[in-house]
């Protein structure tokens, strides 16, 4: 299914970009949103699926992909990311929306959740929850923001293995060659990863004092359908997290895929199944 590309504006003035996948306006349409360093290309897969039963956006946060650079980095924060993701659902005139949310994706709906419940009709959380390990949190901030580039595509595809071997125990050559390709992007010859090396700089921020409680923000989920997707290798979301997540939120329904990490691509055989079964659940929910 083809998609059209379009902009939305955002509250302090950034051209954004998401990709349009048409379907029928009688099913929940799928509003997609990334992860840290990543871009619409991250869920073609789910989005090609589908689209056509279904519309289906995929979101660019800004300073990824063909959205706007931001002039000022400390609007890199998800604060900011679910101001502009409503701006989207307003400008799109957009009704209750699953949302699916990769890593910050899952961040930004969980925040955007309890802030406006009634525009999510329910949710998929790929291997993110309210609390982040601290390992791998700090694993992802050593290599974001690091303004490197590649001689060919095979250099970059090996320098996607050599920083995610870890997660992806069972990809060969050609899982991190299409890797390269979903992260990275020509430049005048020069393969280079696809945002703006600014997202790393809120990381040096010092972190709040005292810190919030994070386990709120499941709140605006009570309720309603929702997936939470787990790798079992993941260093993000650990186990004991996505448990407490579950007794939290009932309806919740968790898969944990085996020899994967940070983060599912969601297109597992089990999570395609899964999916299915959230999908049918949110449109039962509104019927």
């Amino acid at each position: 299914m083809s998609f059209e590309d379009r902009t939305w504006l955002s509250p302090d003035g950034l051209a954004l970009h998401y990709r349009d996948y048409p379907g029928s306006a009688a099913a929940t349409p799928v509003l997609c949103i990334p992860g840290l360093t990543r871009n619409a290309r991250d869920f073609e897969g789910v989005a090609e699926r589908l689209s056509g039963a279904r519309r289906v956006i995929v979101v660019e946060l800004r300073g990824r992909g063909q959205s706007h650079y931001a002039p000022d980095p400390m609007t890199y924060v998800p604060p900011v990311y679910v101001g502009d993701i409503l701006a989207l659902i307003q400008q799109a005139g957009l009704g209750p929306v699953a949302l699916f949310g990769t890593s910050l994706g899952g961040i930004v709906a969980m925040l955007l959740s309890a802030m406006q419940p009634d525009a999510l009709a329910g949710v998929l959380l790929n291997d993110v929850g309210p609390v982040i390990d601290p390992a791998g949190l700090a694993r992802i901030a050593a290599y974001t923001g690091r303004d490197v580039g590649w001689p060919d595509w095979d250099t970059a595809a090996a320098a996607q293995a050599a920083t995610h071997a870890h997660a992806f125990p069972d990809y060969g050559p050609a899982e991190w060659l299409a890797m390269a390709h979903r992260v990275a992007r020509d430049r005048d010859g020069l393969i280079v990863t696809d945002y703006d090396p600014a997202i790393a700089v809120p990381f040096s921020a010092p972190p709040p004092d005292p810190a919030p409680d994070p386990w709120p923000f499941l709140n605006g989920l009570v309720g309603k359908p929702a997936l939470l997707v787990r790798g079992a290798l993941s260093d993000i979301l650990s186990a004991e997290t996505a448990a407490r997540m579950i007794d939290r939120l009932p309806q919740m329904e968790l898969l944990t895929l085996p020899r994967i990490g940070h983060a599912p691509m969601l297109d597992e055989p089990e999570c395609v199944a899964a999916i299915d079964r959230l999908l049918a659940r949110i449109d039962a929910a509104r019927e």
